[in-house]
C-alpha cells in the first residue's frame, strides 16, 4: 500500500490535474502519517485551492516526519510546501522550502525528485528575474536527469533555457532551442511542452513585428490543443495573441472569431469578467471596420471642399501672408536672440543639477558601503570580545571581577544593538523593504509582547496597564514582525523614561467595513517627558532630546527613527503628545484587512536547552576559521559542551582533509584566505552530500543567506555568536 502512496504522490508532484476525490478516500485509510497529510495537502492546494489548509497539512507532515525521523520523507514535505508557496507567488518562501527539499534528497541516493527540486528552484529565480542562479539550477536539473536517461525531461530544461534566452533579448538563440524543443518532441505526453514553444517562437516573432510568421505559429500551437493537451491558461494566452496579431493584419474576421472562441472558454469556467472584457473587444473590432469606412468617406469630402475652396484662399492668403511675414521676419529675429540665450542658461542649470544629483547617488552608495565595511569589521573583534567575557562568565570568576565582567557584557551587547539598529536605518532608507501579507490574530500578538516586557518592566517598577476593545476583529492580514517592531520600540522607551510610574498600551476600532478594520494604537506614559523645542527633531536618527537624557538612560536614539519608516510602510505616521515631567503618548492609525479564522493551529516544536546539550555531547565537528582569537573562542565553546573540535585555518587544507576524514558537523567561515568558504562548500559537496556544513560570517548589507545556502549550506550562524542561538542552530543540524 505504501509503494502505492508514493506512486501516487509521484503524479501530485508532477500533474496536479490528476489528483482526484477517489485518491483523497483512498488515502484517507493509509497509517503512514506522512503520505496522508502530504496527500491532504495537494487536493487542498489543486482540487479545492484552499492554500491555507494545505499549508497546515504540509507542516504537519514535516512535524509528523521530524518526530519519528523520516528524513527520507522530509525532502518530500519541503517540496510540497515549495510548490504551495510558488502558486500563492510568494518566492522568498518557496526558494527556502526547495532548498530544504534539496539539502534532504542530496543525503540519499540521486533520484528525479531532486532534479525536480532543482528545476522548480529555477523556475522561481526566473520568476524573480534573477536568471544567473536560475540557469545554475537548470543546469543541475538537467545534468541529474541525463545521468538517468530522462530525455523527456531534459526538454522541459532546454524550454526553460530558451525562455531565458528571450528574456534577455538573445532571439536568434532562443529561437534555435524553441525549434531543437519542436522538433524532438513527438510524444503525447509532452506535447504541451511543444505547444509552448512554438507560443514563444510566435511571441519572437510579434516582437520583430513579423506578424504573419507570428500568426502562423500561434496557428500551429491552437491547433494541437484539440487531442493533445487541455491547459486552459496556456490556451487562453494563445487565444489572446492571435486576436492581436490578426488585428494588426486587420484580419478582422479571424479576429472576431478568436474573440468568440475565448469567450466560450471563459463562459466555461465561469469567467464573467473576462467575457465582459472581450465582448468589448469584439465591439472594438467591429468600431475599428466602421472607423475606416468614416475615414475614406470624411476623406474624399475633404478633397471636394479643398477644390472648392482652392481659388478663394489663394488670394487670400496671397494678401495675408506679405503682411505676415514682415511681422514675422522681425520676430522671429528677436525671439532666435532670446531662445539662444535661454537654451544657454538652462544647459548650464541643467549640467549643475545633473552634477548634484551624481553627488548625491555617490554620496548614498558610499554611506551604503561604509555601512557594510564598518558593520563587518566591527563584528569581528566585538565576536572575539563577547565571546572571551561569555568565556570568562562560565569559568566562575571572583566575585570583583564579576562585576568588571558583568559591565564589559553590558557594553558588549550595547554596541552589537547600536550596531544592528544603524543597518536597520539603513536597510528601510533602501526602498527594497516591502510588507508582507499574513493571517495574524491581533488579540495574541498584542498578549506576547506584553508579556515579553515583564523582567523589564519589574525591574524599572513599573505599572503596565493593556486595553484592547473586546469588539476588534480577532484576526487580521498584516505584517506581524513590522507591526511588532513598532510597538516594542514605543513600550520599550515608555518604560526606560517612566521608573516607578505608569505605562498605557490602548488599542482601539475606528472603523470598520466588510473587507476592512482601521484601529487606533497609543503607547502613553507618565515619564519625564519631552521639552517641546526637542519634539520637531525627535524622530531624527541619533536624537535622544539631550546628552543628559543619553548618559542617564542609555540608547542608540534610533527606534523613534525607526517606528517612523515602519509606519510609512503601512502608509501611516505617528503623532506626538507630550510635556517635561508630565508624561508622553505616541499613538498612530493603520488600517488593516480582515483575516480569516485558522482552520487548525499548526503544531509548535518546542526545544529543551538541556537537549541541546545532550545532543552535542561527545560529536565530533571541524571548524574552518583563519581568525587566531576567533578559532579559540569556538573551540572553547565547542568543548565546553564536550564537543571535540579539530581547528584548521584555510579551505584548500579543509577540502583535502574532508576527503579522508568523517566530522558529525562543519562549521565554515566564509572570509577565507585563498579559497573562500562558499567555494569550499561547493567543492566538497562533489564529494560529500551528506555532512552539515554550517556558514560562519558578520553578515553584511550585501551578503545573501539564500545566497549562502545554494553553496550547499545547510545553515547559517553569524557573528558575535549569541551563545544559546549557536548551540541550538548546531544542535538543530545535527544527524
Amino acid at each position: 500500500m505504501k509503494l502505492k502512496l508514493y506512486f501516487f504522490l509521484l503524479i501530485g508532484l508532477i500533474s496536479p490535474n490528476l489528483f482526484s476525490q477517489t485518491l483523497y478516500d483512498e488515502v484517507a485509510q493509509i497509517n503512514d502519517s506522512v503520505d496522508y497529510y502530504l496527500e491532504l495537502a495537494l487536493f487542498n492546494k489543486d482540487v479545492k485551492k484552499s492554500f491555507d489548509k494545505a499549508i497546515v497539512y504540509s507542516e504537519k507532515a514535516i512535524t509528523f516526519a521530524k518526530r519519528e525521523k523520516k528524513e527520507n520523507k522530509l525532502g518530500n514535505c519541503y517540496l510540497v510546501l515549495g510548490r504551495i508557496y510558488y502558486d500563492l507567488q510568494k518566492m522568498d518562501n518557496a526558494v527556502e522550502n526547495y532548498i530544504r527539499s534539496i539539502n534532504f534528497y542530496s543525503k540519499f541516493e540521486t533520484n528525479q525528485n531532486l532534479a525536480f527540486a532543482y528545476y522548480n528552484l529555477g523556475k522561481c529565480y526566473l520568476e524573480t528575474n534573477k536568471i544567473e542562479i536560475s540557469e545554475i539550477y537548470f543546469r543541475k536539473a538537467k545534468e541529474i536527469y541525463e545521468s538517468l536517461d530522462f530525455d523527456d525531461s531534459i526538454e522541459l530544461i532546454n524550454l526553460q533555457k530558451g525562455i531565458i534566452k528571450k528574456n534577455k533579448k538573445e532571439y536568434d538563440e532562443a529561437i534555435l532551442i524553441f525549434e531543437n524543443v519542436v522538433a524532438n518532441i513527438d510524444k503525447e505526453n509532452l506535447y504541451e511542452t511543444k505547444i509552448e514553444a512554438l507560443f514563444h517562437l510566435g511571441e519572437i516573432a510579434f516582437e520583430r513585428e513579423n506578424f504573419a510568421l507570428a500568426n502562423s505559429y500561434f496557428i500551429t500551437a491552437f491547433k494541437l490543443f484539440d487531442t493533445m493537451s487541455n491547459n486552459i491558461g496556456l490556451q487562453k494566452r494563445i487565444l489572446k495573441s492571435l486576436i492581436t496579431t490578426n488585428k494588426k493584419l486587420k484580419q478582422y474576421d479571424a479576429a472576431q472569431e478568436y474573440s468568440d472562441a475565448y469567450i466560450q472558454i471563459s463562459d466555461s469556467l465561469g469567467n464573467f469578467l473576462n467575457k465582459n472584457m472581450f465582448e468589448s473587444m469584439y465591439d472594438k473590432i467591429l468600431f475599428d471596420k466602421q472607423l475606416i469606412t468614416i475615414e475614406q468617406l470624411d476623406k474624399e469630402k475633404k478633397i471636394q471642399q479643398k477644390n472648392l475652396r482652392f481659388s478663394k484662399l489663394i488670394s487670400i492668403l496671397s494678401i495675408a501672408l506679405i503682411s505676415i511675414l514682415s511681422l514675422l521676419s522681425y520676430s522671429l529675429f528677436k525671439n532666435n536672440k532670446i531662445r539662444i540665450n535661454t537654451n544657454i542658461l538652462l544647459q548650464e542649470k541643467n549640467r549643475e543639477l545633473i552634477k548634484e544629483k551624481e553627488k548625491v547617488e555617490q554620496a548614498s552608495k558610499a554611506r551604503s558601503e561604509f555601512l557594510a565595511t564598518v558593520s563587518h569589521e566591527l563584528r569581528t573583534p566585538l565576536n572575539a570580545i563577547n565571546g572571551i567575557t561569555y568565556l570568562l562568565l562560565q569559568e566562575n570568576p571572583k566575585k570583583e571581577q564579576l562585576e568588571y565582567l558583568k559591565s564589559l557584557e553590558f557594553s558588549g551587547n550595547y554596541l552589537l544593538n547600536f550596531i544592528n539598529d544603524i543597518l536597520e536605518i539603513n536597510r528601510l532608507e533602501s526602498d527594497k523593504i516591502q510588507i508582507e501579507k499574513m493571517n495574524i490574530n491581533i488579540h495574541e500578538l498584542v498578549g506576547n509582547i506584553s508579556n515579553s516586557f515583564n523582567e523589564f518592566i519589574s525591574a524599572n517598577n513599573v505599572t503596565f496597564s493593556k486595553k484592547v476593545a473586546p469588539t476588534i476583529h480577532n484576526y487580521i492580514i498584516s505584517d506581524s514582525i513590522k507591526l511588532s517592531q513598532i510597538l516594542i520600540n514605543l513600550i520599550n522607551n515608555a518604560v526606560k523614561f517612566s521608573k516607578n510610574g505608569n505605562v498605557w498600551l490602548t488599542i482601539d476600532q475606528v472603523e470598520e467595513t466588510a473587507n476592512t478594520v482601521t484601529l487606533f494604537f497609543e503607547v502613553k506614559d507618565n515619564g519625564i517627558g519631552i521639552p517641546e523645542e526637542k519634539q520637531l527633531a525627535i524622530f531624527e536618527s541619533f536624537s535622544q532630546g539631550s546628552v543628559e537624557i543619553n548618559r542617564t538612560y542609555g540608547g542608540t536614539g534610533l527606534g523613534l527613527s525607526i517606528v517612523k519608516k515602519l509606519l510609512e510602510l503601512f502608509n501611516s505616521e505617528i503623532k506626538l503628545t507630550s510635556k517635561a515631567n508630565l508624561g508622553t503618548s505616541f499613538s498612530f492609525v493603520i488600517e488593516f484587512e480582515k483575516g480569516g479564522l485558522l482552520s487548525e493551529a499548526i503544531p509548535v516544536e518546542i526545544i529543551d536547552n538541556s537537549n541541546v546539550f545532550k545532543k552535542l555531547e561527545g560529536r565530533n565537528i571541524l571548524l574552518v576559521e583563519d581568525n587566531k582569537i576567533n578559532q579559540m573562542i569556538t573551540k572553547r565553546m565547542l568543548e565546553n559542551s564536550k564537543v571535540t573540535c579539530h581547528v584548521i585555518d584555510n579551505g584548500e587544507e579543509a577540502i583535502a582533509h574532508l576527503k579522508s576524514n568523517t566530522y558529525d558537523l562543519v562549521l565554515m567561515d566564509v572570509h577565507l584566505p585563498g579559497i573562500n568558504g562558499t567555494e569550499a562548500t561547493e567543492i566538497i559537496r562533489n564529494f560529500d552530500s551528506k555532512t552539515p556544513i554550517i556558514a560562519l560570517t558578520a553578515i553584511s548589507l550585501n551578503e545573501n543567506r539564500e545566497l549562502l545556502l545554494s553553496f550547499g549550506m545547510n545553515d547559517v550562524i553569524t557573528k558575535p555568536f549569541i551563545p544559546d542561538d549557536f548551540y541550538k542552530t548546531i544542535s538543530q543540524n545535527l544527524p
